[in-house]
C-alpha cells in the first residue's frame, strides 16, 4: 500500500469499528497527518476502550489485507488485555511479512495522557491534545510535532495547547498576542519565563523537553526488563505460526498470567521513577532551571497498579 493507501485502510477499519460500537480513535503520527502537520507514516496507534477489546480482536481476526491475515506482531507483544493495559502495556499487530507488512499498535491508555482520551475525540482521531501528550517522548522526531499541535490548540482556542510548545520564539510571539492564562502557568511554570520576556525561557524549555525524554527512557527500560520473561515463555512454548489470531491471543494470555507483570511502572515506584529522571535531568542542565520543571505527576495517574 502506499501512504495514502494506509491512510484510508486505517481510516475505513476505524469506522467499521465505531459502527460495531467500538469505542477508538487514531492517535500519534496519523493524527499528525489528519491534522495536516505531517506529510506521512507507514503505521497506525489506535486507542480503544478496553470494554472493546473481545470486539476489537473479533474484527480483526477477520480482517485480511490481500490475503495476509492479522497477527500478534513477533514475540515481544503483550496480550491485548485490560489486566495488561491497564498498568501501560501496548499490543502489537500486523498483516503480512516484512517491510511491506501493515502494522497496528492498541493502546488501552494514552501513555502520558492527564485526562481520559475517550472524552477528546475528534471524528475517527484523537483530539491534538491527548495525541501532544502521547508523542512526549525521548524520541527527537516527536517533539516538532507537539509544538505544531499546541499551537494548533491555541488557535483553536483551547487553552491547554499553551503546555506544548517547545519553540521559544513562538511561545513568545502567541504570548504577546494571546495572553498566557494563570491555569497553564500553575501547571506548566516556564511559561511565566515568557511572559516575562525572560532569557532563560528558551534553556528552561530544552530542560523541561529533556525531562520528558528521560522519563521515557526509564519508562521504556523498566517494561522491557519486565517483557523479557514473557518473551522468553512465548518463545520457549514454540507459538505456532498456523494459529488464528483468536487462538494466539489464548496462548499469550496464558504466558502473560505465568511471566508478565501487569504493572511494571507502578511496581518500580512512581515517585522513584520521577525522581531519577529529575536526577538525570539535573546532571545536564543549570541548577537554576530545575525550579521551572513541571509536575509530572499528573500525567500518571491513570496507570493502575
Amino acid at each position: 500500500m502506499n501512504d495514502a493507501e494506509l491512510q484510508d485502510f486505517y481510516e475505513t477499519l476505524v469506522g467499521e469499528l465505531r459502527s460495531r460500537g467500538i469505542l477508538c480513535a487514531i492517535t500519534s503520527g496519523l493524527a499528525c497527518v489528519h491534522y495536516n502537520l505531517a506529510q506521512n507514516t507507514k503505521d497506525c496507534d489506535l486507542l480503544c476502550h478496553h470494554s472493546a477489546f473481545g470486539n476489537l480482536l473479533e474484527v480483526l481476526a477477520q480482517k485480511r489485507i490481500a490475503g495476509a491475515a492479522c497477527r500478534y506482531r513477533g514475540h515481544l507483544s503483550p496480550p491485548l488485555d485490560w489486566q495488561w493495559h491497564s498498568g501501560g502495556w501496548t499490543s502489537h499487530f500486523q498483516w503480512g511479512e516484512g517491510p511491506e507488512a501493515v502494522t497496528l499498535d492498541v493502546f488501552g491508555q494514552a501513555l502520558r495522557g492527564s485526562t481520559p482520551w475517550e472524552s477528546e475525540l475528534s471524528g475517527l482521531y484523537a483530539d491534538p491534545h491527548i495525541v501532544a501528550e502521547m508523542k512526549r517522548t525521548n524520541r527527537d522526531k516527536d517533539w516538532p510535532y507537539i509544538t505544531l499541535l499546541g499551537k494548533r490548540l491555541i488557535e483553536l482556542g483551547d487553552p491547554r495547547g499553551w503546555l506544548h510548545l517547545y519553540e521559544p520564539e513562538l511561545l513568545r510571539r502567541l504570548a504577546r498576542f494571546h495572553g498566557i492564562p494563570e491555569a497553564a502557568c500553575v501547571r506548566r511554570p516556564a511559561l511565566r519565563l515568557a511572559l516575562a520576556e525572560d532569557a532563560r525561557l528558551a534553556p528552561a524549555l530544552a530542560a523541561e523537553r529533556m525531562l520528558w525524554s528521560e522519563l521515557d527512557r526509564l519508562r521504556i527500560e523498566i517494561y522491557r526488563r519486565a517483557l523479557r520473561p514473557y518473551t522468553v515463555a512465548v518463545i520457549r512454548s514454540k507459538e505456532a505460526t498456523d494459529l488464528g489470531l483468536l487462538a494466539q491471543h489464548e496462548h499469550r494470555l496464558g504466558c502473560a498470567r505465568e511471566q508478565l507483570h501487569r504493572s511494571p511502572l507502578t511496581q518500580y515506584g512512581l515517585t522513584r521513577h520521577f525522581e531519577e529522571a529529575r536526577t538525570a535531568t539535573a546532571a545536564l542542565v543549570r541548577p537554576e532551571l530545575l525550579e521551572w520543571l513541571p509536575d509530572v505527576a499528573p500525567h500518571f495517574k491513570l496507570l493502575c497498579p
